[in-house]
């Protein structure tokens, strides 16, 4: 596996599969830019510099129309072109359908759903100029999978792999494959932020770990390692599918 000479971008990326997964890419030779809302991915950014990676960051709101094609521009600006897309910018708030509040429906879908499509579409036309590439959409066992407690999010990721197989059908022709990859229960800072703030964090770790049929959790390293094979040109006749990577969460 390499992308050496390759230009990859990576949503989310400051923490956990996003930073995982840009590390991953710059080690196998990729220019890699790194976004994020806040200024997390910086960090991310520092890290791959010091190790002698070509590396950008850009601060950006993937569900803000203006900021989704800035981080596209701003990505062909500094590396010419654009050859892979990993959309794994997301959010989790938990709630049933009956107590989901509508700003947090909206604020999830505005992130998980809107914002691979803002980013997807600015992105197309610079894939389609170096003659086809690979977006990756990061969704997660829940969209398969009933998940309690977690209504708006499900919604969200089971429309990115309504999405994907969509954009695969419609980029094809382009030689653009579109797959996602969907995690299990993956041990990340984000985790550990709301394990941390439930009334009882002991036991919040270990009903997580539970549910999950390895009786551990994920690795962020794991999952960028799928989202790598996804994009692999080795992989070329992987296209509209949906990588299933949980654990057996799903059986």
């Amino acid at each position: 596996m390499s992308f050496k000479g390759k230009v990859v971008l990576i949503t989310g990326a400051g923490a956990g599969i996003g930073k995982a997964t840009a590390e991953r890419f710059a080690a196998e030779g990729a220019g890699v830019v790194v976004n994020s809302l806040s200024v997390s991915a910086a960090k991310t950014a520092e890290g791959l510099a010091k190790s002698g990676h070509p590396v950008l960051f850009v601060q950006a709101d993937v569900s803000k129309e203006a900021d989704a094609e800035r981080l596209v521009a701003e990505t062909v600006t500094r590396f010419g072109g654009l050859d892979v897309l990993v959309n794994c910018a997301g959010i989790v708030l938990g709630g049933t359908i009956e107590d989901t509040t509508l700003a947090d429906w909206q604020r999830t879908m505005e992130t998980n759903a809107t914002g691979v499509f803002l980013v997807s579409r600015a992105a197309i036309p610079h894939l389609r100029a170096r003659g086809g590439g690979a977006i990756v959409n990061v969704s997660s066992v829940a969209a398969v999978k009933g998940v309690i407690n977690r209504a708006a999010y499900s919604a969200s990721k089971g429309a990115l792999i309504s999405l994907t197989k969509s954009m695969a059908a419609d980029l094809i022709k382009y030689g653009i494959r579109v797959n996602s990859v969907s995690p299990g229960t993956v041990h990340t800072p984000s985790l550990d932020q709301r394990i941390a703030s439930s009334p009882d964090p002991e036991q919040a770790l270990k009903d997580f770990i539970a549910r999950q049929p390895m009786k551990r959790l994920g690795k962020s390293e794991e999952i960028a390692a799928a989202i790598l094979f996804a994009a692999d040109e080795d992989a070329g006749f992987l296209n509209g599918a949906n990588i299933l990577i949980d654990g057996a969460m799903s059986l």
